[in-house]
């Protein structure tokens, strides 16, 4: 059975939404699935999954979440390499700029995205939802 983490920071509960969507969809396939907000994940543990999932908004100049966010992930970037990954997560304005940016830096860092990061604009609809659902099957897969 593989083992997936799904690893967020939300702060309105949009991309908790996403996060939720995602891990639901990782469960569909079987896989043993963690759904952690960052301040619950360790960066040192992240050895021990299959796959991971990283979901964070955009905030200010389209930047991930600088305080708990932003410096979880730049201590797990040294543990992407040749992993399984996928993002997620929701913006208010600019259109989602953030998300290409992040996604150029998870294959720097040498992950093996599983598909485009998902995005949303505020509150996920249905399609944003399912769009995660999906990302979860792909990375358990």
């Amino acid at each position: 059975m593989k083992k997936i983490a799904v690893i967020y920071w939300s702060g309105t509960g949009n991309t908790e939404a996403m996060a939720r969507a995602a891990a639901e969809g990782a469960r569909k396939t079987g896989a043993e699935t963690a759904l952690l907000r960052v301040d619950e994940a360790d960066a040192s543990s992240l050895a021990a999954y299959d796959g991971l999932l990283f979901g964070c908004p955009a905030m200010g100049a389209e930047v991930l979440e600088e305080s708990e966010f932003e410096p979880f992930f730049a201590a797990a970037e040294d543990s992407l390499a040749g992993k399984k990954t996928g993002l997620f997560g929701s913006y208010g304005w600019g259109g989602g700029a953030w998300m290409k940016d992040w996604e150029e830096r998870v294959r720097a860092a040498g992950a093996d995205l599983v598909a485009d990061g998902v995005t949303t604009q505020n509150a996920p609809d249905e399609a944003a939802l399912a769009a995660c659902e999906a990302l979860g099957e792909a990375i358990a897969r």
